[in-house]
């Protein structure tokens, strides 16, 4: 039994998998106050789920790329139930969640504001690149390049000119129940924060956060 957590993007979203079963999964949309929300709507979700915590066998949680503060809220409170519960945390990447049930050619594509974009290639579910971030004019070659036959994610609309025979999916946010079957599937993997540029916030005096 998996307990998947998402606070990357803009929304808090956890989702109970049993076996190939959803008991629960949630997506609340939200910019900010994951830290504040995530632990209510965990224990709501295991209560709608009939679950109790010590029946589940492995927690997954996003880990990037998105939000640096969501992130780490996540990433802190899967580490805390696994700590808590002696069970695996698997890491689990927000594109290839994006990604996980279209068939074909798939371009996960998060809009990272700035002008750039965060994008992975997939083929049948299957990683062909390495998720990566990228200049718009970068990313509209590697889009041509690849000739997807879905665009899915908050920046597939920024190509869908490109790509007329593609269809686009305007995903804000990945599926629970998407990070949870990833997660399930998986030999566990310790889990590290996958940061694809520096974070915006700063310590005082200027310092980077500690990774």
């Amino acid at each position: 039994m998996v307990l998947a957590l998402d606070t990357c993007l803009g929304a808090c979203s956890a989702a109970v998998l049993d076996g190939d079963r959803v008991l629960a999964s949630r997506v609340e949309p939200m910019a900010r106050g994951h830290q504040e929300r995530l632990a209510p709507l965990v224990a709501e979700l295991m209560a709608e789920a009939a679950t109790s915590f010590d029946q589940l066998d492995r927690v997954g949680v996003t880990v990037g790329p998105g939000s640096f503060t969501g992130l780490r809220v996540g990433l802190a409170f899967a580490k805390g139930i696994g700590q808590a519960l002696a069970i695996p945390v698997v890491a689990v990447g927000t594109l290839e969640a994006l990604a996980e049930a279209t068939p074909g050619r798939v371009l996960a594509v998060l809009d990272a504001k700035r002008g750039q974009v965060y994008l992975q290639a997939f083929a049948d579910g299957v990683p062909v690149s390495a998720p990566d971030v990228l200049p718009l004019e970068t990313a509209a070659a590697r889009v041509a390049e690849f000739a997807p036959d879905v665009l899915i994610g908050s920046g597939a609309a920024l190509f869908a000119d490109m790509t007329p025979s593609a269809r686009v999916v305007a995903a804000e946010q990945a599926d629970p129940a998407a990070v949870a079957r990833l997660a399930a599937a998986r030999s566990p993997i310790p889990p590290r924060p996958l940061y694809l540029r520096a974070p915006d916030a700063r310590l005082p005096g200027g310092k980077l956060p500690p990774p």
